[in-house]
């Protein structure tokens, strides 16, 4: 997987901006508030999923403009391809974010999901350990329907009826037939729920592991990570179909569904003990970095390419050694990486981006630090490898 130019128009902070990235790294440079991480999620945005920073598709949108533009041309499967997504705002015909593949309108945006793949990586995905169940889900959903696009399609039908349900839950009382429906809905939850049980156990028995060898190397062998799958119950759907017996009288109480997909976690476990009350701020990102780089490296394996690498603002608190196992893993891989400092970028042959105020340049603005072992300028920028 390859993004070879992307132009973008009214995103956020980016009025006009064009990139014609390295095949290998591309350091994305500037002070804060500047648009790095903005020109970042851009690149995420092709991937058909929603803002990496929970962000509003109308949030996406600059100031006082109708709508955002992200054009890109990239390789999959050895095909050059062309993708247009467009982010409307409320006013506008379309409203939401929608695709044009090849010339060929696609419709909404999730519909392109899994042609253009990618990995990414924010300051905020350390609430993938140390925060709430929500987000560990959210980590699976998210890498699962870039790797099979039906995926998408059962979890939207499963979390549908489970909205049913819980409405239906709300005013059992009053509902006449009510209890002949939570029957059909149970019914309809088992059996979908259950497809993405399987998804999520057979994605983290290739994840975990790797997982875990990549946090082994970060940390030099002085520490180890667990990742284990909490399902609701026994797989199938007559395991879930019995789960959701056992609790319907709780559910009928609660006035919503209590057991499903939807209420399932992720184990973290840092030396053996829980990563989000043990595990320190470096530890903490080191498993979320040990996530993320084998999440591409199941992605490689199952759809036979490496998905292009995002990674904002990834070395902070992370020390020498961990910086340099991370350029490390990069290398002969697309990667995009945004920072304040290009410093840390010295001892590779990436090629430097600049951005500040929303405008992106190949040259540095004035001022900016160059570091001398990655020259702003000559055919040396462009050299791949690491």
């Amino acid at each position: 997987m390859r993004l070879n130019s992307l132009k973008v128009t009214d995103f956020r902070n980016l009025e006009s901006a064009e990139l014609t990235p390295s095949p290998v790294l591309t350091v994305i440079c500037g002070p804060n508030g500047q648009g790095k991480t903005n020109l970042l999620e851009s690149i995420w945005l092709l991937t058909g999923g929603k803002s990496f920073r929970g962000s509003k598709d109308a949030e996406l949108i600059r100031r006082e403009a109708p709508f955002a533009v992200l054009e890109a041309d990239f390789t999959a499967g050895d095909r050059d391809q062309s993708l247009r997504l467009t982010v409307g705002g409320r006013d506008t015909k379309r409203p939401g974010r929608t695709a044009r593949l090849n010339g060929v309108d696609r419709g909404r945006a999730a519909s392109v999901a899994g042609t253009f793949t990618a990995v990414v990586f924010d300051p905020n995905h350390l609430s993938l350990v140390k925060g709430g169940p929500e987000g560990r889900r959210r980590f699976l959903d998210a890498a699962l329907c870039q790797l099979y696009p039906g995926y998408l399609t059962a979890l939207r039908r499963y979390a549908r009826t489970v909205a049913q349900k819980n409405a239906l839950l709300k005013a059992y009382d009053i509902t006449p037939g009510a209890g002949m429906m939570l029957d059909t809905f149970n019914e309809a939850l088992s059996v979908c729920g259950a497809d993405l049980m399987a998804r999520r156990a057979a994605y983290l028995e290739r994840l975990a592991p790797a997982a875990a060898q990549n946090y082994r190397d970060i940390s030099s062998g002085a520490e180890t990570l667990a990742v284990r799958y909490q399902p609701t119950c026994e797989p199938g759907p007559a395991a879930l179909a019995r789960k959701l017996e056992e609790v319907r009288s709780a559910e009928l109480r609660a006035g919503f569904c209590l057991a499903g997909p939807h209420r399932e976690d992720m184990e973290i476990d840092i030396d053996g003990q829980p990563g989000r009350i043990y595990g320190s701020q470096g530890q903490q990102r080191s498993a979320v970095l040990s996530l993320k780089l084998a999440e591409a490296s199941v992605a490689g394996e199952i759809l036979g390419e490496h998905p292009v690498m995002l990674l904002d603002d990834v070395l902070s608190e992370l020390d020498d050694s961990r910086q340099a196992y991370l350029l490390t893993r990069i290398e002969d891989k697309q990667t995009f990486v945004t920072t304040c400092d290009s410093a840390a970028f010295a001892r590779t042959n990436g090629k430097l981006v600049f951005v500040r105020g929303g405008k992106v340049s190949e040259t540095p603005f004035e001022g900016a630090a160059v570091p001398a072992a990655m020259p702003a300028e000559g055919p040396d920028r462009h050299r791949e490898g690491a």
